[in-house]
């Protein structure tokens, strides 16, 4: 690619954009023209939040509702889990497009409503607009420019936000340990309380559906408290040459139990590197559905314009190439399961979770589809 001469079409379509939300198209496209998962443009935050009540995501080849919020424009629409999702303004989810559409559906341009044709399960084909429901989100500069309830507001609401990361237990006996990990951001001390808590059961069933990865260093303490010597993830390849990223261990006490990991087209970055270390060094079972294929390694460059109010974007800038010991990346490819589990229609629409069940099973612990579904309800940001 002549990178040159890209941002100069760039700049020359910047200074003629009639809108400020096609200049911000303008910007993500050149890191769009990357095709690099991890190389994407954070735009300012809009005056307005919007959500829509509803979830959906890749199981299969199928783009599934999965969740419906209560009192929302979706439920009282009739949108249920289980539709499926056949265009959104206009554009077909699929495992190709669906981030993209994500992004700027809800990044680059939001919308105070949005149009979806939807199938339900009994083949019934029908168009539907959602209406968001909007939140003012206020601009500031920093801390001292809000009233006192205002900063205690904000605090509640990052309170809010880390409830919503943390890690999730439950236990059967001395048989199963199932733990619910989100997102990659635990310190040390914390992966080493889980690692310390699975040691007492016969076996862990780690569920990272739906967890876009997080820290390195997160990944190499889980993963060094998952086996008994140094293992290398994978070697980091950046333009000044080429270092092993391995697993992180200061203690000895590992948990030597069966493993089964959960992941589905969610698991992204760190998810699927644990995986496919679990794989390829055979040390427990991946069960579900293929995942993400969004493994480069990037960091942050945040940016800010103008004082008061202070306008805050930035860019993720990919600065690795991650390479597994067996020679492939997991960019654009993610990881296939051991065992393909997905849920039907069917079990979305009545909250079921086979997959969980199945890796119960696997444990020799009674744990119906139904009672699996329960295990970890839902929780909507803001509520």
């Amino acid at each position: 690619m002549n990178l040159d001469a890209k941002l100069n079409e760039a700049k020359q379509r910047i200074a003629q954009a009639p809108t400020y939300d096609a200049a911000t198209a303008d910007i993500a496209a050149v890191f769009e023209s990357l095709n690099d998962s991890h190389a994407f443009f954070v735009p300012p935050g809009h005056s307005i939040k919007q959500e829509y009540g509803w979830r959906y995501q890749m199981i299969g080849n199928r783009c599934l509702v999965t969740r419906v919020k209560p009192r929302s424009d979706a439920e009282a629409k009739g949108v249920k889990p289980g539709d499926q999702v056949l265009t959104l303004e206009g554009f077909e989810p699929t495992r190709d497009s669906i981030v993209r559409l994500q992004y700027a559906l809800d990044d680059l341009m939001p919308m105070r409503s949005l149009t979806v044709d939807l199938l339900d399960p009994m083949r019934k084909m029908r168009e539907v607009q959602l209406k968001a429901q909007l939140q003012p989100a206020k601009e500031i500069a920093d801390m001292t420019d809000m009233t006192g309830e205002e900063q205690w507001r904000m605090r509640l609401e990052r309170e809010k936000e880390w409830h919503l990361l943390r890690v999730r237990y439950k236990e059967f006996g001395d048989d199963l340990l199932i733990v619910k990990l989100p997102e990659f951001v635990e310190a040390q001390f914390e992966i080493h309380e889980l690692i310390s808590r699975a040691r007492k059961h016969k076996t862990l069933v780690l569920d990272l559906r739906g967890s876009p990865g997080g820290s390195e260093e997160t990944l190499q303490y889980l993963l060094g408290g998952l086996f008994d010597k140094k293992i290398k993830i994978a070697d980091r390849i950046t333009r000044t040459g080429t270092k092993p990223l391995e697993t992180k261990s200061d203690r000895h006490d590992v948990f030597a139990g069966n493993l089964i990991v959960l992941v589905d087209s969610g698991s992204a970055s760190a998810s699927e590197l644990l995986a496919r270390t679990v794989q390829i060094q055979k040390r427990g079972t991946v069960l579900g559905d293929h995942t993400a294929g969004a493994t480069m390694e990037a960091v942050y460059h945040p940016h800010q314009t103008g004082s008061n109010p202070a306008y805050y974007f930035g860019a993720s800038i990919t600065e690795a190439d991650l390479v597994l010991p067996d020679g492939k990346s997991l960019e654009r490819v993610g990881v296939t399961p051991d065992v393909v589990f997905l849920p039907s229609s069917d079990d979305l629409a009545h909250g079921r979770d086979p997959a969980m069940s199945h890796a119960a099973a696997l444990a020799n612990v009674a744990l119906s589809p139904t009672d699996a579904g329960k295990l970890f309800p839902y929780e909507w940001p803001g509520n």
